[in-house]
């Protein structure tokens, strides 16, 4: 009796470890208001790659490169941001974990006051590459094998994460916006992923959260003055569901709390906002995943110190397994085996023509009657 959780048929065998290989196709940056889409987290086989291109527009009145989120009362700050980087899944005391970076890239202008001061600026350059790590604590073990794939279901699933940018982004200490912080930030989460129904190709529906807190070094040359930022709480949420084996699409929710910064000791107002989005992921081929997203941030009335931001996202990411290469690499050579055997057999109709222009007859029982002893004629 076949099993919800394996597929029935080996092509479809095969196209569920490619989802799962592509299941890093969500890759995004933590900096782009320090979320990240539905499905990021999910397992996969172990030895898989994903090399992410991300671009973003976004606009609101925080810097979109700083995941502390500070609002600038009265700010009006457009971005244009691009992210490459590279991740790859491995086994660790027979768990799952991952290790990734990212490098953001970008432009970034608006009018910000700082220090009792208007800045009317644009930057561009490199933004601080982020180092993520995560490691399953809960829920099945590793994938190390093809056929693990085919038995793995996520049940519900809780790993630990931990991020620390390195601050080495392009940063003008005479401005207030800089795509670099010149501070080292970090953060530290729990993943958890929870399996909603029947784990099949078309049929999958997760639900998905990420509590998290992010901490921040101070910076000692802001605008020739320090600034520190408090301890921020963010909580993400994510329902997630198949439409088809190749296409899916998340609802997503964000809350953050805490963050409050402060400027040589002159304090300023904490977040408490949430922000939603919608988010849509379609699977090109076995190696490239495309994602679109949208989020904006939830505002009641004109409250300056509300954190406001809305963010689009395209992403193409190109994923692959050296086991399951080789594994579609052994299935075309079986194929083309077995087209050459077919090529070997009898001639075409168009060889028989050609052979003294008949079809050869087919060939006698030799226990038979001989074909040139004629048969004996009843009188």
């Amino acid at each position: 009796m076949n099993s919800d959780k394996t597929p029935k048929k080996p092509g479809a065998a095969l196209r569920l470890i490619t989802a799962s290989a592509l299941a890093l196709s969500a890759l995004c940056a933590p900096q782009a208001q320090a979320q990240v889409p539905g499905r990021f987290y999910w397992h996969t086989l172990s030895d898989s790659n994903a090399v992410p291109l991300i671009f973003q527009s976004i606009s609101g009145n925080s810097n979109p490169f700083d995941p502390a989120n500070t609002v600038t009362p009265g700010a009006k700050i457009e971005a244009t941001m691009a992210l490459t980087g590279y991740a790859r899944t491995f086994t660790l005391a027979d768990r799952s974990a991952m290790a990734a970076i990212i490098l953001p890239m970008g432009r970034l202008s608006g009018e910000v006051t700082a220090a009792g001061k208007t800045f009317n600026e644009s930057t561009n350059g490199f933004g601080d590459p982020m180092l993520e790590f995560t490691y399953n604590l809960l829920g099945p073990k590793a994938q190390k094998a093809l056929p693990d794939v085919l038995r793995y279901a996520p049940g519900f699933s809780v790993d630990f994460l931990a991020d620390l940018a390195l601050p080495i982004g392009n940063y003008n200490s005479s401005q207030p916006l800089n795509l670099g912080q010149n501070r080292w930030y970090g953060r530290l989460g729990a993943p958890i992923v929870w399996q909603l129904g029947p784990w099949v190709p078309g049929r999958r529906t997760t639900l998905e959260f990420l509590p998290a807190v992010w901490l921040f070094g101070d910076n000692n040359n802001y605008v020739g003055q320090t600034l520190k930022t408090d301890p921020l709480f963010q909580l993400d949420a994510h329902l997630t569901r198949d439409f088809t084996e190749s296409f899916w699409g998340s609802l997503d929710a964000s809350w953050y709390n805490g963050g409050k910064a402060s400027i040589n000791g002159v304090a300023g107002t904490s977040l408490n906002n949430v922000g939603v989005g919608l988010t849509l992921g379609y699977q090109v081929n076995d190696n490239i995943g495309l994602t679109f997203g949208y989020k904006s941030t939830l505002n009641s009335g004109s409250d300056p110190t509300a954190l406001r931001m809305d963010n689009f996202m395209f992403t193409l990411v190109f994923g692959w397994n050296p086991m399951l290469e080789g594994a579609r690499r052994l299935k075309s050579e079986k194929q083309a085996s077995g087209a050459f055997t077919l090529d070997r057999g009898a001639p075409p109709k168009d060889e028989w023509r050609k052979q003294d222009g008949q079809r050869p007859q087919a060939q006698q029982d030799p226990s038979g009657p001989s074909a040139q002893t004629p048969l004996p004629v009843r009188r």
